[in-house]
């Protein structure tokens, strides 16, 4: 939330508020919020609208456009700056198992800005959200709302299926590959080329993140996983598994131009996660001075 910690209007853009309700975000109740969209708000003592824009989004946006000006300011430049900072600086990381902003970076320097992403759901969609870069629309497709484990195997299928001149990778976490690695038969059947890019932790890795804030431990969690390399190869996919850092980006070039399934088996190191918490808290504190 460190944006909306500094912000004084915060224009709501097709937002419902199951996707993530506004006093998680809004709890000061003292913004000015601008809520735009199809329909009108859904009003919430978190949720006070000032001024609804109810019509075609795309029409609304244009003519907002044509009648404003870009922000000059800088109040987000404390949060665009540690984001390059934090990109940066795991660039050229070694460290194994893979840190998530290593996975992200050399998912987003393989694939062209156009190709598509579905991002399932777990603790690698916090970091898909947070860190990886998007310069065109539906390029990064990720469950929102009631966040269902299991939409990136299928959803990249269907991607494949609507732009089938775009490389489409699954992104997804070792529990939702599971729920409906199924699919990968019903891809090999229709020759759709995807990539899966599982992060394996073997376990539910944003449950325990949220354990570990709150608790300072985990409970049932843990789980083991099949050898998601012959798994692969058993429904005549190609299975590859990343055994070093210095071999992700190569095996993500290397499954993006083959014509058929790739799942990549890519053991992630969590421990990022609290140490993401804990800067996130202190940029928190940065932007509120």
């Amino acid at each position: 939330n460190t944006g909306f910690a500094n912000a004084d209007v915060i224009i709501c853009i097709g937002y419902d508020m199951v996707e993530y309700h506004p006093y998680l975000w809004h709890p000061s109740r003292d913004r000015t919020l601008i809520h735009i969209d199809t329909t009108h708000a859904e009003v919430d003592g978190y949720y006070s609208v000032v001024l609804g824009v109810v019509g075609n989004i795309t029409h609304s946006l244009n003519r907002i456009a044509a009648l404003t000006t870009p922000h000059e300011g800088k109040a987000m430049r404390t949060l665009r700056d540690s984001l390059i900072t934090e990109m940066n600086q795991h660039r050229r990381d070694t460290e194994f198992p893979v840190k998530p902003q290593k996975i992200i970076w050399d998912l987003r320097t393989a694939i062209h800005l156009e190709d598509i992403v579905i991002c399932d759901v777990g603790a690698h969609k916090m970091w898909m959200s947070r860190m990886f870069r998007c310069e065109y629309p539906n390029t990064c497709i990720i469950s929102n709302g009631f966040a269902s484990m299991g939409i990136a195997v299928p959803g990249a299928i269907a991607a494949k299926l609507a732009h089938p001149e775009r490389k489409v990778v699954a992104v997804t976490g070792d529990a939702g590959f599971l729920m409906n690695s199924q699919e990968i038969e019903t891809a090999i059947r229709l020759n759709i080329a995807i990539v899966i890019l599982i992060w394996n932790d073997a376990s539910y890795g944003l449950i325990e993140w949220k354990q570990q804030n709150q608790f300072g431990r985990t409970s049932n969690v843990k789980f083991g996983n099949p050898d998601f390399v012959q798994y692969a190869q058993s429904f005549g996919a190609t299975g590859v598994r990343v055994n070093k850092t210095e071999e992700l980006m190569s095996v993500l070039k290397e499954a993006l131009d083959r014509n058929t399934v790739t799942v990549i088996d890519c053991p992630v190191d969590y421990r990022e996660n609290l140490k993401l918490t804990e800067s996130l808290g202190q940029l928190t504190q940065q932007t509120e001075r």
